[in-house]
């Protein structure tokens, strides 16, 4: 089953108990899938449908940033809720002593040393952990590790 045809589902079964907010939030994410796959001009495969959940996940966090930043919680408040619903889409991530870990291994088997290398690291890093962990994150880890 697709992760379109899930949230389709969901979405339907928000809609019968009423739940308002995640149906919006739902409708939202599926209007972000059909609008990629116009653009793109055919079906998204999975990865594609991750990267566009992922996308929706980093818009809402930047939003309630702002939000909070602009002394807004209320609305910070409602863009965390809903990025509980859409991350039940995303695939599990890693945590930061795994994130490390695999940084330090990536590190290890590529033979890296010094912040030169810090996109060969992560080009390896983020094809292997797709979707898995936030890129921003484990950037600033590398880093650390490579200095």
């Amino acid at each position: 089953m697709s992760i379109q045809t899930r949230i389709e589902d969901a979405l339907r079964e928000a809609m019968r108990s009423q739940r308002a907010l995640e149906r919006d939030t739902l409708r939202m994410v599926l209007a972000d899938l059909k609008n990629q796959r116009i653009e793109k001009g055919q079906d998204l495969s999975e990865a594609e449908e991750l990267a566009v959940i992922g996308r929706n996940v980093k818009t809402r966090k930047e939003s309630a940033r702002q939000y909070t930043d602009a002394g807004r919680q209320e609305l910070a408040d409602q863009e965390l809720a809903e990025i509980v619903i859409v991350e039940a889409y995303l695939p599990t991530q890693l945590g930061a002593d795994e994130v490390r870990a695999s940084i330090a291994a990536v590190i290890a088997e590529e033979g890296l040393d010094g912040k030169q290398d810090l996109g060969r690291l992560m080009k390896v890093l983020m094809s292997r952990h797709r979707g898995e962990i936030d890129g921003g994150q484990a950037r600033a880890w590398a880093a650390e590790l490579l200095a």
